[in-house]
């Protein structure tokens, strides 16, 4: 979630004008209670900066309970004090946190928060007849008093990191989610460790802060493993139905779309790139994506084994994290931008075989946990199985659709598309759909002459004449022998028939190049072809009658009228 400019400078004036003053009148309207106490201060400080220092982070909201500390440090010192040490814990929590440059405004945004969390539930508590100091332990009503402390303190928290999602961050997203259920249970069981904490100091000093204070640090270790682990489930699964979801695509580019897809919505991505191994000591870049964006690689140049990051986990097999741009910065990098900091690189493996190589940057620093690594890892399992699965489909399905001596389409590929695009004029979706069908003029003579391979040459060179002349205004296939098909969608019939004139004379005026003669010397052919045309739906109301009614307007008006020449089709 991006903060703009105009926020965060309205956050600091916010801070400015109500922190300072705030904390000023609160010494003087509720001083501290101290007289001399100033190592036990310090020991309530200190295990204020160790609960902030262990957050549980859920969804990537950190969550710390100090609720307990601060309801022990307001009964024990007072409302100032237990402000202070707010203040402070807010600036411990943004140390462990190890926020981006960007994300500075948190400080004062925190801060203030706070402070008005703080200043309000703490002078609730005094207008209620609240007192601080060590008698309160036989007061029945100071229990009272406190909880209803405690309380204001949780909702106010609430109501104010709602408020903040909602205008500040633009979230959209319910707030009742994990963390706030997760945030809810442990302050119902942690706030009366704040009373047990009031009372063990107040009756044997420094030492119940330990005997409270380990255990609250046990149970935060327990949460922040337990959460770990749910987290790592959740990856495991999520990559799983990515897994089945790769395998179901049959084309390349879909699976690469996919799993880079998928990788940014799991983890913080900024910049992703893909490296293929195109030899044994180079690697080439397939994909990038930049900005949410996706980019051509371009020319750029190709990575040596063992050369910078991708190279070295190349080489080495194994994935690599880096969690600041320090420490990669000292490699040769040119594919990421200057403000990448984390850095995941995973190699991608098939059959033992590194094939290629997945890397993700982010501009956080250390955004990427080790465990994520091996999230990662599985994924570029599955997505090595789903590519060769995908170019195995391709090149089948290249084999089956397209001739293989002129890798033109052919004629099973042709019946379907001719299919598809009398469906499209049906649907009104085209307007008109025209049918080139060209036959070579005595091939057989060719054969006989210069042999069948010579035949095939000519074949060849036909087909690359033909696409090029037709280029994206169509679909040429091999209809089958010397036949060849051009199917045009929303060319009339006049266009049609000057496309085939043009053709005809491409191949009429300029002779072919035989290579490999019976003669073994290279030769120069003429060869004509004679073309039929027809146009649907003025010449044929379906597939059949369309190719039927070309082929006759090749026979009839082409062949037996002298060949080397264009018929169109005509029903008289």
């Amino acid at each position: 979630m991006v903060v703009n400019a105009r926020t965060k400078k309205v956050i600091v004036l916010i801070w400015l004008l109500i922190v300072p003053a705030g904390m000023w009148f609160t010494y003087h309207t509720y001083p501290p209670y101290v007289s001399g106490r100033w190592l036990d201060l310090i020991a309530f400080l200190l295990l204020t900066s160790v609960v902030a220092s262990m957050p549980m982070v859920i969804n990537n909201t950190p969550i710390f309970l100090i609720q307990w500390v601060s309801l022990a440090t307001l009964l024990s010192f007072g409302l100032f004090i237990e402000m202070i040490f707010a203040q402070a814990a807010v600036i411990v929590l943004m140390l462990k946190l190890r926020i981006h440059k960007e994300q500075l405004f948190r400080l004062p945004l925190n801060s203030y928060m706070f402070f008005i969390v703080s200043f309000v539930s703490g002078t609730v508590y005094y207008l209620l007849g609240g007192k601080t100091g060590p008698e309160l332990i036989n007061d029945p009503n100071a229990i009272r008093l406190a909880a209803i402390y405690a309380i204001l303190n949780y909702i106010l928290n609430q109501v104010i990191i709602s408020i903040n999602l909602y205008f500040i961050y633009k979230s959209k997203d319910s707030y009742f989610g994990k963390d706030f259920i997760v945030e809810t249970i442990t302050t119902i069981i942690t706030v009366p460790l704040g009373m047990v904490l009031y009372m063990l100091y107040n009756q044997g000093g420094l030492l119940p802060l330990l005997l409270v204070g380990i255990p609250f640090v046990s149970l935060s270790i327990i949460f922040k493993l337990y959460y770990s682990s749910e987290q790592v489930n959740e990856y495991l699964q999520q990559a799983a139905e990515i897994g089945h979801q790769m395998a179901e695509r049959l084309e390349v580019k879909n699976v690469i779309d996919l799993f880079i897809r998928k990788l940014s919505e799991m983890l913080p991505v900024d910049y992703a790139y893909i490296f293929e191994v195109v030899n044994e000591d180079e690697l080439q870049l397939t994909r990038r994506i930049e900005g949410g964006c996706k980019e051509l690689p371009g020319n750029m140049p190709r990575i040596k084994k063992s050369e910078g990051i991708c190279g070295f986990v190349w080489s080495k097999g194994k994935a690599h994290l880096y969690s600041t741009g320090k420490h990669w910065k000292r490699y040769s990098e040119e594919y990421i931008p200057g403000d990448a900091e984390s850095i995941l690189a995973v190699p991608i493996v098939r059959n033992k075989r590194v094939i290629g190589v997945v890397m993700l940057a982010s501009k956080r620093q250390r955004a990427y946990e080790k465990y994520q690594l091996m999230i990662v890892d599985i994924l570029c399992s599955y997505f090595a199985v789903a590519m060769e699965n995908a170019k195995h489909y391709e090149i089948t399905k290249m084999q089956s659709e397209h001739c293989a001596l002129t890798k033109l389409y052919n004629y099973r590929y042709f019946e379907k598309l001719l299919k598809e695009e009398f469906d499209n004029l049906f649907q009104l979706e085209r307007s008109v759909l025209s049918l080139i069908i060209l036959d070579i003029d005595h091939f057989k003579a060719v054969n006989d002459t210069y042999g069948h391979q010579s035949g095939n040459e000519i074949l060849i060179e036909l087909a690359e004449r033909l696409s090029k002349i037709v280029g994206s205004r169509g679909t040429v296939a091999r209809y089958g022998g010397e036949e060849f098909v051009i199917l045009l969608p929303d060319m009339n019939k006049k266009e049609a028939y000057q496309l085939a004139e043009l053709i005809r004379q491409a191949i009429a005026n300029w002779p072919f190049t035989l290579q490999q003669s019976l003669e073994l010397t290279q030769h120069q052919v003429k060869i004509t072809a004679s073309i039929g045309v027809a146009t649907a739906p003025e010449d044929a109301e379906d597939p059949l009658a369309l190719v039927r009614h070309a082929d006759r307007a090749l026979y009839v008006g082409a062949k037996r009228a002298g060949r080397n020449r264009v018929a169109e089709y005509s029903s008289c």
